[in-house]
């Protein structure tokens, strides 16, 4: 009986061992394949921008130079007038620029309230690599690029001046849900070695005080990525996502096993509650993109309108359309 109960006990472990691996390679067969390279962008302006990067990286190029590549054609068109050159102005019809940047190794970059600079993001990544840095302001951040080489220039255009000067026969500043006085461009890249990297760039909201900075130049609140995780990046209006370091609180879910949707969904629906009595739930709108380890994306926003570029190789460079917290009426 000893003898026959200890074939018993071995044969269930053998069994118990063969139906582990069964398990296994039954969970491995179904992983999905990590889609890599995978860049990700906000807004129509982000296919334009997306295919930019997307010619970098082939030809070999850092995923930060990619970047710097890619949001860099919205900032030098005068059409695409919430980022760069062309950009909405503040109140005193000056043309201000935020940007932001940040690599596999958490190392980062950043510009707030920088004037006459047509490539924020591009001295953004001057000062994460030339400096101990993370973040150059105002005239500061002016001096700082013209000594690195760039060349100061007016950004204000006759289209935006018009707007501006016509802006200021009633002077009355309140964001506009959906258009592009208060939109960014943020792009994420998964390289080909499953590497996060990340950038943001704008001209802010149109007609604000001149001197506000908005979440785009701050890690954390406009961008923010973890390399064992993913990455996310807000739009919309900043001071909502400020107010809940809304793109870092989108990686800490990330963190502890949401996916990228469920992540901005959740983040999403936080600011909601913490605004629907506030006084800027009129016009609130606020998207975040995200992305993982796996190759996995989803954008989320408070209200629908909100859409954001993806380029891999499957399916090429396409828009895709976030999901929404609340329905139109």
């Amino acid at each position: 009986m000893k003898n026959t109960a200890l074939g018993t006990v071995g044969l269930s472990a053998l069994l118990s061992s063969f139906s582990a691996s069964a398990e296994a390679n039954k969970n491995t067969s179904k992983a999905k394949p990590v889609k890599k390279p995978l860049v990700i962008s906000t807004w129509r302006h982000g296919l334009a921008a997306n295919e930019e990067a997307w010619k970098q990286l082939n030809n070999g190029a850092a995923p930060l130079d990619a970047i710097v590549a890619g949001v860099g054609v919205p900032e030098a068109d005068p059409d695409v007038r919430s980022v760069g050159y062309g950009g909405l102005p503040d109140r005193e019809g000056k043309v201000t620029l935020d940007a932001c940047i940040m690599d596999k190794n958490s190392d980062c970059g950043s510009v707030s309230f920088l004037q006459g600079i047509k490539h924020p993001i591009a001295v953004a990544k001057k000062v994460l690599d030339e400096t101990p840095h993370v973040m150059l302001t105002g005239k500061g951040a002016l001096q700082f690029a013209l000594e690195k080489g760039f060349k100061e220039e007016n950004l204000l255009t006759d289209k935006s001046k018009e707007s501006w000067e016509k802006w200021l026969e009633k002077s009355k500043y309140q964001p506009v849900i959906n258009i592009e006085n208060h939109d960014t461009i943020s792009m994420l890249v998964l390289d080909e070695e499953g590497n996060l990297s990340g950038g943001c760039t704008t001209s802010g909201a149109a007609w604000k005080l001149h001197g506000r900075v908005g979440d785009s130049p701050i890690i954390g609140a406009g961008l923010f990525l973890d390399n064992e995780v993913g990455a996310a990046a807000a739009t919309g209006l900043g001071e909502a996502v400020i107010r809940t370091a809304g793109s870092a609180m989108v990686v800490e879910l990330m963190r502890q096993g949401k996916s990228p949707y469920e992540a901005c969904k959740e983040i999403v629906e936080r600011i909601y509650n913490k605004h629907k009595n506030h006084k800027d739930m009129a016009y609130l709108q606020v998207g975040f993109i995200a992305v993982n380890k796996k190759g996995e994306h989803a954008g989320y926003s408070i209200r629908p309108g909100f859409n954001y570029a993806v380029y891999d190789k499957e399916n090429g460079n396409r828009m895709e359309d976030a999901g929404f917290k609340i329905k139109k009426k």
